[in-house]
C-alpha cells in the first residue's frame, strides 16, 4: 500500500490527535521525505509551506511530538498521527492545542489559557 501525494503537489494534510486524550492539536502536512523522516525517528516531521522546508515539530520550542501510532484514510491521501506531546503546548502561539479559537456568537474566543509564555520560548517571534 502506498500513500497518495499526487492529489496536493506532494503533500498529505496530517491530522496531530493526543494519543490519552483525543484532542486534535494541530494540522501540519507532509511531503515524502517528511513521512520518510517522522517513520525513522519516531518524531513528527512536517513540510512547512510557508518556509518551503522540512521542520521537525519542536526543533525550536523543544515540545515535540513522539509518535505513537499512524493512520491514513480510506483514499491514502491523509494522515492521523496519535502522539505523546513532549512540552507545555503545541502551538506556537503559547496554547496546548493549535485549536484554542472556538466559535461563539458569530465571534472568535479563545477558550482556554496560553500554558506557555511564546516570547520566553522563541525570543520574542512566534
Amino acid at each position: 500500500m502506498e500513500l497518495d501525494f499526487k492529489k496536493l503537489d506532494g503533500l498529505l494534510p496530517a491530522i496531530v490527535q493526543d494519543a490519552s486524550s483525543g484532542r486534535v492539536l494541530m494540522l501540519g502536512f507532509m511531503n515524502q521525505e517528511s513521512f520518510r523522516r517522522t517513520v525513522e525517528t519516531g518524531f513528527a516531521t512536517f513540510y512547512s509551506r510557508s518556509r518551503g522546508k522540512l521542520w521537525m515539530k519542536g526543533e525550536s520550542s523543544g515540545h515535540r511530538l513522539a509518535v505513537k501510532e499512524i493512520s491514513t484514510d480510506c483514499d491514502q491521501d491523509a494522515l492521523l498521527l496519535r502522539v505523546e506531546a513532549l512540552g507545555p503546548g503545541v502551538c506556537h502561539n503559547g496554547y496546548q492545542s493549535c485549536f484554542y479559537r472556538r466559535l461563539e456568537n458569530g465571534q472568535w474566543v479563545e477558550s482556554e489559557p496560553r500554558t506557555y509564555d511564546p516570547s520566553v520560548v522563541y525570543g520574542g517571534q512566534s
